[in-house]
């Protein structure tokens, strides 16, 4: 093993000398990884083929004691540190250049309590992994659109999902999280036990430490009501007009989407999708109308299991494609709105790029948390697709145009987990995805990341 070249917290090369890197590895029961390694190249990876960074070394723990030793050794050589959960990135923050990768993806241990209605999960678990467990007992919590989605990093967010207009935001079902902060201690936080620390995970994203394992309420779910239907872009104005009247009901069982997308044969295409979590007698008459409307070319709304639903979209962002994305909170899809994503989309250079309308409203706007967006009832997520990284500024380019149109349509915040690169977004823009609670988070961090070690994120800088 030579010497290796990393980076440091101020962004300065160091040099760590073979004999400290082994007796790191030595520490470990877990995985070390270094640039020698033939699995350094895939370890590397993440969901986004557009992020291509290179990390220094890359530790897998296999347990809290590994994630305690990977903490105290960043901090101690001073060096840049991120944490991976499940990869699933559009920003890829995950993985950072020259410095330490703390990749949680060995620790996949999850538990479910039937009785207490609850589940613990670790860190690396994806959600279609989580989703199998809890459904053996008929159980779920909200929890993404996609099955390949990182529990942490969702959760950490605040994190939406298909049950979130009944049961709310994923971070609120949160009861209590295992903590290393950077202090290399391990903390439970939870309503009692550092309920400050644990107000700020909840939607402060992992600007607090590594999160090792999290413990989730669950509720009885499924079969669901649920699917798609299809509509000619022609009729796209007429189509979204319905479904922003469709959504703006007070159903709380139900949760929709929208979006534009262009099918396999190259047809340009607006689509509305549901989600009826309840009796599904009750769930047909509620969902009527999306079905008569139209009526749509291709109806695929019908009964399916809960862990059906949550692999649906799985085709439609797979992984290594080259991804991009911006988003904007609404509390109103104007017509103005309808107008110019159309117009836009008409246009669109790829044909795997989709715009789309992600309800936010019902219990998520409930809640005492670090999540900032309480008032808004749409995420409207801008995400541009592509095969040809050569290609990459074009689609970007058209992804950044739409947002920016778009602006002052919306309400000035943004989502965290939809926030873009960090060489892109400034200050004002972190602040906005923490909003009216930056202050507090900044005195939080202060208090448990003072030198601000977890920086390789959508970052809240120490408030002194």
């Amino acid at each position: 093993m030579m010497d290796l070249r990393m980076t440091t917290l101020r962004g300065m090369d160091v040099f760590l000398d073979k004999d400290t890197v082994a007796a790191f590895q030595q520490s470990l029961r877990g995985q070390l990884i270094t640039p020698s390694d033939g699995s350094y190249d895939e370890a590397r990876q993440v969901w986004n083929a557009n992020i291509d960074r290179q990390p220094g070394l890359i530790c897998r723990p296999a347990g809290v004691a590994d994630v305690i030793t990977a903490v105290t050794f960043a901090r101690d050589q001073q060096l840049l540190v991120s944490v991976r959960g499940g990869a699933h990135s559009f920003a890829g923050t995950c993985v950072c250049n020259g410095g330490l990768v703390i990749d949680l993806s060995l620790m996949k241990g999850i538990r479910v309590d039937p009785i207490r209605r609850t589940v613990r999960a670790e860190g690396g678990v994806k959600w279609g992994e989580f989703d199998r467990e809890t459904q053996a007992f008929g159980l779920a919590t909200t929890g993404g659109t996609v099955a390949d989605t990182g529990l942490a990093g969702l959760t950490l967010g605040g994190g939406h999902g298909w049950l979130g207009n009944r049961y709310g935001l994923v971070s609120d079902n949160l009861t209590s999280v295992d903590i290393v902060t950077a202090d290399g201690q391990l903390r439970i936080a939870s309503d009692t036990e550092h309920p400050d620390l644990f107000w700020a995970v909840r939607g402060g994203g992992g600007n607090f430490g590594v999160v090792s394992s999290f413990e989730y309420r669950l509720y009885p779910v499924g079969p669901v009501l649920a699917g798609l239907v299809f509509h000619p872009f022609e009729k796209a104005k007429a189509v979204l007009q319905f479904y922003r009247d469709f959504s703006g009901l007070t159903h709380e069982e139900v949760s929709t989407y929208a979006a534009l997308l262009t099918s396999p044969d190259g047809a340009k295409m607006v689509a509305i999708g549901v989600c009826y979590n309840g009796p599904l007698d009750e769930g047909e008459r509620v969902v009527a109308p999306v079905r008569r409307f139209g009526p749509p070319v291709v109806d695929q709304i019908r009964p399916m299991a809960y862990t059906e639903l949550q692999s649906m979209l799985d085709t439609v962002v797979p992984p290594r494609h080259q991804y991009y994305e911006k988003a904007h909170f609404l509390r109103a899809i104007s017509d103005d709105v309808i107008d110019i994503l159309i117009d836009s989309y008409a246009n669109v250079p790829s044909p795997l790029s989709i715009p789309f309308f992600q309800q936010t409203g019902g219990a998520m706007q409930r809640g005492h948390t670090a999540y900032a967006h309480r008032d808004a009832l749409y995420n409207l997520i801008l995400i541009a697709q592509w095969l040809n990284p050569a290609e990459s500024e074009r689609h970007m380019r058209w992804t950044r145009e739409l947002w920016q149109t778009l602006q002052p349509y919306a309400t000035g915040g943004i989502y965290v987990n939809d926030m873009g690169r960090e060489e892109e977004d400034g200050a004002d823009q972190v602040k906005s995805a923490y909003g009216a609670n930056y202050q507090r988070l900044a005195e939080l961090k202060q208090k448990y990341d003072p030198t601000n070690l977890f920086r390789h994120n959508q970052n809240i800088k120490p408030a002194a």
